[in-house]
């Protein structure tokens, strides 16, 4: 499975190579204006009616952001002192988060937040496609404080390159034939992200059954000398410190939180310090190897401790995990993963709406346990498997956000007479 994965990725940056564009000079054919002078704009306004059930006196669909951006009407006009729109009409957001996000409208009344725009002998979706290519720097330079709108200094002052129309048709047929190739591609990585990720399930799945270090195990049940233990009968565990500052005494001491702790590391970048006594120093202490376990948060959520030589402390929304010596620390943190990722910590949870995992509760946590040689085994087996997932992962999230890099650089070149 993960031949096709990395598969699927060169499959991308071969699409990439196809997709370079090279340079070229601009054509000296072109005709060259400013937007303002060349376009048509009408903002849309807010009717004094509108109703949110379509009636006899209220029959025209209120193009608001929702039923332009998502096609959903939930309201309606008598069109009174509207602005109207017809279908295939382009259309630019002027205020909001969304602002300079252009697109075809839908027939009814415009909306206030709305601008109509009208490119007199240009094809529609050439001008569609060049607005797009200004989007990014419109909405991130938008005017305004609270409710940002579009700069018209920016909009209208445009250069806006005119080709004959044959050759602006042939601009967007081959617009549209790159932006397809780039929609296949993201689709084809999309999907590998997700078999990634049940290929790390099934992974993890495998490892605690017995079937990635032994051959022809049978469904449900464990490889021979294999057996499942409590936690409690191969572990010491402590809860962390209580944070009261009005009995707490002793030095300050930096101490970990619940939101120091994430999955298979730690966030050291925000600590905070509570006195700790002399006779504490043993009891809420970190040692190198000691598991570290969210009480409450995501509950089981946890990471191994690695510093040989520390002072910190752990707070009381955290569990301390010391393995003993038929248990290995990188093992339980696998299988802590697996659990809470599949939903098998859920049964040791207690509370409704707020989940905790206490400790009465994480001493009862079955572990299916082979003998420590096939522990080791089957961590490095499972590590040097994830690291491969790790890469492939990187390389796919990489590829999707340089997708939205080679959209912008089609759009751009196709406006600089560098696409056909």
């Amino acid at each position: 499975m993960l031949i096709d994965l990395q598969s699927e990725v060169q499959k991308w940056r071969n699409l990439m190579n196809k997709m370079y564009i090279e340079n070229k000079l601009v054509p000296n054919h072109w005709k060259h204006v400013k937007l303002g002078e060349y376009v048509i704009s009408v903002k849309g306004k807010k009717p004094k009616r509108t109703s949110s059930n379509k009636s006899k006196d209220c029959n025209i669909p209120y193009v608001n952001i929702k039923a332009f951006e998502q096609n959903i009407i939930d309201e309606y006009t008598d069109g009174v002192n509207c602005v109207l729109c017809e279908e295939g009409d382009f259309l630019m957001v002027w205020d909001g988060s969304r602002s300079g996000y252009v697109g075809k409208a839908i027939k009814g009344a415009l909306g206030s937040t709305l601008v109509k725009l009208n490119f007199p002998n240009i094809d529609n979706n050439y001008a569609f496609y060049f607005l797009q290519s200004k989007y990014i720097e419109i909405n991130t330079r938008a005017k305004g404080v609270g409710i940002p709108h579009v700069d018209p200094n920016i909009l209208w002052n445009y250069n806006f390159p005119i080709p004959p129309l044959a050759e602006q048709q042939a601009i967007v047929s081959k617009i549209e034939e790159l932006l397809s190739d780039l929609e296949n591609g993201k689709q084809q990585l999309q999907l590998a992200q997700q078999q990634l990720k049940i290929y790390r399930q099934s992974l993890l799945k495998w490892a605690f059954e017995g079937k990635l270090t032994n051959k022809n195990v049978k469904e449900g049940e464990l490889p021979t000398g294999w057996k499942i233990k409590e936690l409690i009968d191969c572990a010491e565990m402590c809860l962390g410190k209580m944070l009261d500052k009005s009995k707490n005494k002793g030095n300050y001491q930096y101490y970990l939180r619940n939101i120091s702790v994430r999955w298979g590391s730690f966030d050291l970048e925000d600590l905070e310090q509570m006195r700790f006594e002399e006779s504490e120093e043993v009891r809420y202490g970190l040692k190198k190897g000691d598991l570290i376990i969210c009480e409450g948060g995501e509950p089981g959520r946890c990471a191994i401790w690695k510093d040989a030589v520390s002072n910190m402390k752990i707070q009381k929304a955290l569990h301390r995990v010391r393995v003993k010596n038929e248990l290995s620390v990188n093992y339980l943190f696998h299988f802590m993963y697996y659990s809470g990722m599949s939903g098998l910590l859920e049964k040791y949870f207690t509370g409704t709406t707020i989940k905790h995992l206490t400790g009465t509760q994480l001493k009862k946590i079955e572990i299916p346990l082979p003998p420590i040689a096939e522990q080791q085994l089957i961590v490095d087996e499972l590590e040097s498997k994830l690291t491969v997932c790790d890469k492939i992962e990187e390389t796919i999230s990489q590829s999707l956000l340089q997708a939205e890099s080679l959209r912008q650089s089609i759009l751009k070149k196709a406006f600089e007479g560098r696409l056909i």
